[in-house]
């Protein structure tokens, strides 16, 4: 085999859903002079359930003598597929002259349904187990928040309690800074239930979308 394959080794984040708290009732003096709470809002957008996620190997995939560059950006691209958690086309380009050097840094570029995401790549060491396998971390520049991955997190998370989520109309998909608030947002309505208006952001992560 004239190139190395390619093993992911991805630096996780560890992200805790925290559902709305509530504030204590003021008491006393305290009641009159408390701030007034932001009128609530009912949002536009109904999500239903989307379909589950194929799990399927994207293509076209590396040949077996693909260059090291190939390969590496094949991984970016079920990177990227993971972020978004959403079926679209996913392009991706690492720099053609690239090898699998330990310590080697080099700037790839993805992009989801034309949205273009840089990423930040670190060849590491080849693996224990095989002489054939590298390691390598990769960090987005930015984030991709998907509508139906956004749906895919709700529905997966409430599971059988969620009746349907409402949020401020996000896009099909849009690029957004990653692991912070974005300026979408969603609430959760379960079943039996009517909407109260307070709902919580989301926010885009290398794993998929978060709430919180």
């Amino acid at each position: 085999m004239r190139s190395k394959i390619v093993s992911v080794l991805m630096a996780g984040s560890v992200c805790l859903l925290a559902t709305a708290c509530g504030s204590e009732e003021p008491s006393g003096k305290d009641r009159g002079s408390a701030k007034a709470m932001p009128s609530a809002t009912v949002l536009p957008q109904r999500l239903e359930k989307p379909p589950t996620l194929p799990d399927e190997q994207l293509q076209p995939s590396p040949a077996a003598d693909a260059p090291f560059s190939e390969n590496l950006a094949y991984e970016l691209r079920r990177k990227t597929r993971d972020m978004a958690r959403a079926v679209g086309s996913i392009t991706a380009e690492c720099p053609k002259d690239l090898e699998s050097k330990s310590g080697a840094r080099v700037t790839c570029k993805t992009a989801f349904e034309g949205l273009e995401v840089e990423w930040d790549v670190s060849i590491g060491e080849k693996s224990a187990f095989s002489r054939n396998y590298v390691t390598f971390t990769a960090t987005p520049r930015q984030g991709i928040l998907t509508r139906d991955g956004v749906a895919r997190l709700l529905y997966g998370n409430y599971r059988d309690s969620i009746d349907y989520a409402l949020c401020n109309d996000i896009p099909k998909a849009v690029l957004v800074p990653l692991d912070t608030q974005s300026k979408y947002a969603c609430e959760v309505v379960s079943k039996g239930k009517k909407p109260v208006g307070y709902p919580q952001p989301v926010r885009a992560t290398d794993s998929g979308p978060r709430y919180y």
